[in-house]
Formats: structure tokens, sequence, C-alpha cells
């Protein structure tokens, strides 16, 4: 009998696939520019340039384990299949989940190539030899393939594909929340969205609305780089990144081109990605949606806004903290995926952190901190004159017992 795959050789293998089809489609590309040669259909047919795919087969002799987790686990024998991308990239978060599973549940895993593949656009940025704009888009449309809408979407985290629906022919169902084609069109948007490569990007992320915050946050990170610990380099818009040797770095990073892009990141970076990154995504949920939808692909530890509300009750001044335990959400951008009258609960340990946080930070604990840190229920608002509609909105507040709106 065949040696099982372990995890790590089903990394190796996913990335001899992956970084064997990126580079059959490059030569391509690069064929099809510099010599006008077209790719020859047989290797379309045959995936040179398909994604490689992760499959796992669960067949128990008995019932499943109940294990307590909320992640790396099976809940029903069966298929499970992904398509991969960028597998040395994410190896460490694929081997954290198959190690769990391979440890509780008597699986196999096998990498194959899928018949789903890889954009052209996605394998651009590192080829030297390729001049992307030499020839128009609809050239390169007609011979390489192409994003595909139909085949990437959210259907799998949003919990739209049940029994019956498109992961369950033959009992096949879905290995993670996204596939290649779903990460690889976020890893592109979000390059465009904050100026910086996604490899920067840091387990650990703060969103904030106004650009001071961001000024802070390059301050306090080039103070930490020259103190001994974790942090190695700040990473800014446009390429720019700085250690703790950079001459005048808090100038340089101000000077870069942070504003050619919409939400711009700064990468406190950490070994393994256990930094914290920085993202100002302006004012609106919309903003909001946006970048978390991408970001969400890289499987952060957690994400925090940090920014201004507006105080609700009398009892509230200017610079006291509002923590949300409950939400309002009268902002509507979910709506469709996720129903208002759903709750989205706040997690309790982040909670606990962000009230000693508040607590180190001001100096102030008991009922002193208390008249400080309110703690409540925050409307979120698409409308950020709201204040216009006072008299409609005041009721609901008061019903909801909500301390503060944000956008």
């Amino acid at each position: 009998m065949k040696d099982k795959l372990t995890p790590q050789q089903a990394i190796d293998k996913a990335t001899e696939l992956y970084e064997g089809a990126v580079g059959r489609l490059r030569a391509a590309l690069e064929a099809f520019v510099t010599k006008g040669q077209t790719p020859d259909p047989k290797a379309r047919k045959r995936g040179d340039f398909c994604y490689p795919l992760l499959r796992l087969k669960y067949q128990p002799d008995g019932p499943v384990p109940p294990l307590s987790r909320a992640f790396a686990k099976l809940s029903e024998p069966g298929i499970y299949e992904i398509t991969v991308t960028q597998p040395a990239f994410f190896g460490s978060y694929i081997r954290e989940q198959l190690e769990q599973i391979t440890a509780d549940f008597d699986v196999t895993l096998e990498v194959v190539n899928s018949t789903s593949e890889i954009p052209y656009p996605y394998v651009l940025e590192h080829a030297q030899n390729i001049d992307a704009e030499a020839l128009p888009p609809a050239e390169f449309a007609r011979w390489f393939p192409t994003p595909d809408l139909k085949q990437i979407g959210d259907e799998v985290i949003d919990a739209e594909v049940l029994d019956g629906g498109m992961f369950d022919l033959d009992g096949v169902r879905p290995l993670a929340l996204f596939d290649g084609a779903r990460v690889d069109f976020s890893l592109q948007r979000l390059k465009h969205y904050t100026g910086t490569p996604f490899e920067h990007v840091q387990r650990y992320i703060l969103f904030t609305n106004y650009h001071r915050y961001v000024d802070h946050f390059v301050e306090w990170s080039i103070e930490r780089l020259k103190q001994p610990g974790p942090y190695k380099k700040l990473s800014a818009p446009g390429g720019i990144v700085v250690d703790a040797n950079t001459k005048d770095a808090a100038q340089k990073v101000n000077d870069g081109p942070w504003r050619r892009h919409q939400m711009p990141a700064y990468h406190l970076m950490a070994d393994d990605r256990n930094g914290i990154t920085l993202v100002n995504i302006g004012v609106g949920p919309s903003n909001a949606k946006t970048i978390t939808d991408h970001l969400a692909v890289l499987r952060p530890e957690c994400w925090i806004m940090v920014g201004h509300c507006g105080g609700l009750r009398h009892s509230q001044r200017i610079g006291d903290y509002v923590l949300a335990h409950a939400y309002l959400r009268d902002d509507h951008v979910l709506d469709d995926v996720l129903p208002p009258e759903i709750p989205v609960p706040a997690i309790a340990e982040v909670q606990v952190a962000l009230a000693k946080a508040a607590e180190i930070v001001s100096g102030q604990s008991g009922e002193e901190l208390k008249r400080r840190l309110r703690t409540g229920t925050i409307v979120t608002t698409d409308d950020r004159n709201w204040e216009l509609r006072y008299s409609k909105s005041a009721l609901r507040f008061s019903l909801s017992r909500a301390v503060a709106i944000d956008m």
C-alpha cells in the first residue's frame, strides 16, 4: 500500500504543481509577446496552466468524533476538495489545519492538477521579460485564461452552498472557504487598494478612518523598530520599506506615494507575519466591506476598527472610549448575505483585551475607568448626516440602548 501523504508533503506537491503551471504560463506569455507565438491548444487541454487541487478523503469506520474547536475538523464523511494558489506563502496556514485534521481523523490526502486555470494577469507581476502593455488585453484574452467572475464568488463562506448545490456533485465538498481563483482575485485587489504587497500584510490588523492615526502609527512603529523586539521593518505604500537604520524614516514614509491609493496600508512586520497592519479605510461601511472581503483570504487572527465615533449619551465627553458589545446594523451593506435580525456577537477575548488596554493606557481602573470607558450597543449607519433625521432615529436609538453611532 502506498504511504499516505503527510501535510508537508501535500504542501510540497502543491507548490511543485503551482510553480510549474506559473512557469509554463509565463513562458507562453513571453513567447506570445516577443515572437507572436500563440500557446499550444493541447497545453490548455492537458491542464498546463491549472491550479493544483488539494483533495482530502474521509471514510471512517465509525462515527465522526465530536470536536469542540471551530476549525480544522470534519463534520461528516466524504471527499473534500479545494484549488490552491501561492502554496508556499500559505504553507504555514495549510499545514496548521491539515496537521490537526490528520491527527484527529483517518484521512487520505491527494494533490493533483485541477481543471481551473490560473488567469494570466495573476502571473505578470514577477515576469520580468513580459511587457503586458505591448498588446491590447483583448489579444491576451483570445489565447490565455482570464478571470471568470462566474468562477469567483463567496457562495461557500456566505453559506449559500447546501446539499444539492454546486459542491455536492458526487459527494464532493469544499475543503476551504476560498479557492485559488477567489484568493488570487483578492490578492490583486489588495495591492490595488493598499499600495503594498499582499505578502506584507500581518496577522493582526487595525482599521482607521483618519490619517492622524496613520501618523501616530508610523511614529510608534519606527520607535519599536529601534527597540529590541520582534519587529523588523515598516512597509508603506509605493514600495517604501524602512528599518531601524533608515535615516529620516518617518519623512520617507510620509513623502511616499500613499495618496495614490484609496486605502493605504502600513505594515509593522515581524517574522511569520506576526506583526501589525494598519489600513486607513476612510469613511463608510462600503469601504469596510470592500477591504475585509479581500483581507479575509489571508486568514488574519483578528481585525479591529479604531477611530472616531459619535456619542449618544449625555454622560459621554469628547475623548471617552466606546467599546461595542452589540451592533444595531443600519448600514445595510451586509443585508443581502446577513439579514439585520441575525446578531453579530462581539468576541469575548477581544473585548477583555481592549478593556485591559484602556486600563493600561489611561492609568485608570474600577469606577474611574467606567466613567471614561462606555460599553454597549453601537449603531452602524451608511448615512453620515443621520443628525438631519434625528427625530426619526431617536426612538430607535433609545430602544436599542445605543451608546454611540459610527459609519
